[in-house]
Formats: C-alpha cells, structure tokens, sequence
C-alpha cells in the first residue's frame, strides 16, 4: 500500500486548483498539433466532481453555437496548464446534471456573494 501511495503523491499537482461544482471556470489546456503546441481555453460551468487524489476530474459544459458541449478534465494531467475561476456559484448540489435539460436563462446559476 505505501508504494501504491507513493506513486500517487508522485503524480500529484503540487499546487492544486481551487475547482467548486457550479462556478464558471476558464481551463487553459496545452494542444499539440504536428510539432507545434498552443494554448487552447475553454470556458464553463463545472457540473461535477469525481474520483479523488490522482484520479480526480471535473467535468466543464458550456454552450457553444446553440449545442451543448461537455468536456472532463483530469486535475493532475500535465495537459492542463491552468484553471482560473472566473465566477463562483450558489448551488445546493453535488451535480449538477439537471443543467443538461435546461436552455437559455433557466441553465444559468446564481452566482455567489
């Protein structure tokens, strides 16, 4: 178990980002196209938290040109450069799938003061 620990705490982000279910985030991932790599973003509501430790993810949606697109992010990937919170939510979920069957104002949530 300890090597199993180990490893874990290897693979681990140092500085881990500040991720809530509801709050709209914006996630700045590392693409590689041939041999040229650029920074491509991604912004969203978090809808869900899963797993824990290395194997932690988070899954952003956002609507892009009237369709919904969701996306799950590994915390430690090396892929993900940054995560910044752009607004934090009021929500009394852990997730929030209900959002998916919900369009325009009615997919919004409240933000936190």
């Amino acid at each position: 178990m300890d090597l199993i620990k180990a490893l874990d705490q290897k693979n681990v982000k140092a500085e881990q980002p500040v991720i809530e279910v509801g709050s709209t985030v914006r996630v700045h991932i590392k693409v590689t196209e041939g041999a040229k790599e650029r920074i491509q973003i991604f912004e969203g509501t978090v809808i869900a938290k899963k797993h824990g430790g290395v194997n932690e993810t988070f899954t952003v949606r956002r609507i892009s040109y009237g369709v919904g697109v969701e996306k799950v992010f590994p915390v430690n990937s090396p892929n993900v450069v940054k995560v910044e919170t752009v607004r934090r939510g009021k929500v009394r979920r852990a997730k929030l799938y209900y959002l998916r069957d919900r369009a325009g104002k009615a997919a919004k949530v409240k933000e936190k003061l």
